[in-house]
């Protein structure tokens, strides 16, 4: 696998992933991983929440994701959602953490939508990592163009 490394700055997101939050009386993740696991990815191991790192002045594209679910129905609140995710590493204070970038597809995504200079990563819980918190981001370049 050939990594693309790509500095980043951690920033505060919606804060629907771990949730609660304003929109959702659940955390996102806690009742999309069972339904990622029944489909082949089991992010059990990882930390509940996501990290959203800040690449720009770069920005991503996804290519040939490892992982596609299609019409994931998690919530009763708004119709299913595509994702993706591609395998990728976290670097913080020398410390390698193993992750996933999760993708939220646009096109069926009807809230908090992300900037393309933000990765949007499932983690390894990372102790006392913080917001403003400078990281590098490893990606998939067979998966991911910066």
């Amino acid at each position: 696998m050939k990594w693309i490394r790509a500095r980043g700055r951690i920033l505060e997101g919606y804060r629907v992933a771990s949730g609660p939050s304003a929109d959702y009386p659940y955390g996102a993740l806690s009742r999309q991983r069972p339904l990622f696991a029944s489909r082949g990815l089991d992010l059990s191991a990882y930390f509940n929440g996501t990290l959203n790192i800040d690449i720009s002045p770069r920005a991503f594209k996804l290519i040939r994701p490892e992982f596609t679910f299609y019409n994931v129905e998690w919530t009763d609140l708004h119709p299913p959602e595509h994702f993706s995710f591609s395998h990728c590493k976290v670097i913080f204070k020398d410390n390698e953490y193993d992750g996933w970038v999760y993708y939220p597809h646009p096109e069926t995504k009807l809230r908090h939508f992300q900037n393309p200079s933000l990765l949007e990563v499932i983690a390894m819980e990372i102790k006392g990592i913080r917001y403003g918190d400078e990281v590098e981001a490893l990606v998939n370049a067979e998966e991911i163009s910066l």
